[in-house]
């Protein structure tokens, strides 16, 4: 588990990737054409829909200095256009984390892993 450390005046802050992975979680969860987050692999290929209490496996990230990169697996809204989603997904993602860690994103791709009525 990797962490983020900060120190100030008042003492030091302390995030670590869950956090970060959460908070991406959520905000996928939270975007239009996103029915949910999607396993990383496919088992007998099919996609799973996983639950809101394991958002989490269905992002891979990778920490650099202070830079921050995501890999979203997600299952889409039948009917949308997924470039269109995808891309509103991305710029949510990274004002979401930048703006509540201070962390920069460097880079967010996203993974449709399936696509479902919701």
């Amino acid at each position: 588990m990797k962490k983020e450390t900060t120190d100030t005046e008042l003492g030091k802050i302390i995030i670590t990737d869950e956090v970060l992975a959460d908070l991406a979680g959520l905000t996928c969860t939270r975007c239009y054409g996103i029915v949910g987050m999607a396993s990383q692999s496919f088992h007998e290929g099919v996609a799973e829909l996983l639950g809101r209490e394991s958002l989490r496996k269905g992002i891979r990230l990778k920490r650099k200095d202070d830079t921050v990169s995501f890999d979203l697996y997600v299952i889409v809204k039948a009917g949308v256009n997924i470039v269109e989603v995808a891309h509103n997904l991305i710029e949510q993602v990274k004002y979401v984390v930048e703006t509540c860690s201070g962390l920069k994103v460097e880079e967010v791709q996203v993974h449709v892993q399936g696509v479902r009525e919701s």
